[in-house]
């Protein structure tokens, strides 16, 4: 006799919500119903499916004609792919000290990729002419590794954002040195939405070489793409990715998920709601005394210092990480599914705390 049949169990409370991560949230139903389409039956394995061949006309309605993408697992995965794209062996890459590449990647530019970053201090993340001329030197020395490429991050990852201008300002000034420009954009849209502009103004506009374009963080399952926009700074980006282990077989599930997010507005939208939702926050932070907000609230982040043992009475009502655990500062994130409610609790529960 066959036992009976059950329904796989849900080992989680949904209603549930903490402010550590916009990693943490699940996929958008939007991006959930596009899986299932794309679903049933067989189509080409490694990218040469109708999904990823519609995604490239998709992306190339926000970044223009020449743009190609290269869908990958992971944001590690699409930034080194990127920065092996525009690298030579002997390259470098100036980027903040304090950018994604440099403090979260477990040296994976530097191990897989075979590169050299070259940091620079950045107070509030983000880099200028003047910072990138602090390592910007030493081409013809053969005992220094060669900078080739400046790598920024819109939105940082301390939550600011360039300005359209800034970013063109760091474009001319690298490509003036005959070096290239790579954007990681894993918060790309955020960035976007608090500026209300096209992703393109803060891209291939301002002259971006290549980008890694984010998907996860705003709404998808898993999955990002990287973004070649000057073809000329590129080559053997195909052999690149599967070299670098970021050839996905059923690539129509990355791809049909960059898809439902990109082709309308819900990129923009769940970027939007992450926004509002940080700045909701940051404005009843700003009313508890005692709390300061260390950077300017331009995206979906949150970064305050507090009392150590309150940030962790409250970690234990809310999951979010320190940020410098010495100094006290804690990291707050938002997401596409945030409420309006889940905020208004996390802000009565630092209340209750600092109170105590």
């Amino acid at each position: 006799m066959n036992p009976p049949k059950t329904d796989a169990r849900r080992r989680h409370d949904p209603e549930v919500r903490g402010f550590a991560s916009d990693n943490y949230a699940g996929a958008h139903p939007e991006v959930l119903a596009a899986l299932a389409l794309a679903n049933g039956g067989h189509q080409v394995a490694y990218g040469e499916d109708v999904y990823t061949e519609n995604l490239q006309q998709v992306v190339r309605s926000h970044f223009g004609p020449t743009a190609e993408a290269f869908p990958v697992f992971n944001g590690t995965g699409a930034n080194v792919v990127a920065l092996q794209a525009v690298t030579d062996r002997w390259g470098a890459v100036i980027c903040a000290e304090s950018a994604h590449i440099n403090v979260d990647e477990c040296g994976a530019p530097e191990r897989v990729g075979g590169l050299k970053l070259l940091t620079v201090p950045a107070p509030d993340g983000k880099l200028t002419p003047e910072l990138i001329d602090r390592q910007a030197y030493g081409w013809d020395d053969e005992h220094r590794a060669m900078p080739q490429v400046v790598s920024i991050a819109q939105a940082t990852e301390l939550g600011t954002v360039y300005t359209p201008e800034e970013i063109r300002a760091i474009c001319e000034h690298a490509h003036a040195h005959g070096m290239k420009v790579h954007l990681d954009g894993s918060r790309l849209a955020n960035a976007a939405a608090t500026l209300n502009v096209p992703m393109r103004t803060l891209t291939n506009a301002a002259g971006v070489d290549i980008l890694s374009l984010g998907g996860t963080k705003n709404g998808a399952l898993f999955g990002e793409a990287v973004v070649v926009l000057n073809q000329d700074a590129v080559s053997h980006m195909k052999h690149l990715r599967k070299l670098s282990m970021q050839l996905a077989s059923k690539m129509r599930f990355v791809s049909v998920q960059l898809e439902a997010l990109l082709a309308r507005d819900l990129w923009l939208r769940n970027a939007g709601h992450a926004n509002e939702m940080a700045q909701r926050l940051a404005e009843g932070v700003r009313a508890v005394h005692g709390v300061e907000i260390l950077y300017p609230v331009q995206a979906n982040a949150v970064f305050a210092r507090l009392p150590h043992d309150v940030s962790e009475r409250l970690q234990k009502r809310f999951r979010f990480y320190f940020w410098d655990e010495a100094a006290g500062d804690v990291r707050w994130m938002c997401a596409f599914d945030t409420t309006e409610e889940d905020v208004d609790t996390f802000l009565a529960a630092l209340k209750e705390e600092m109170a105590r």
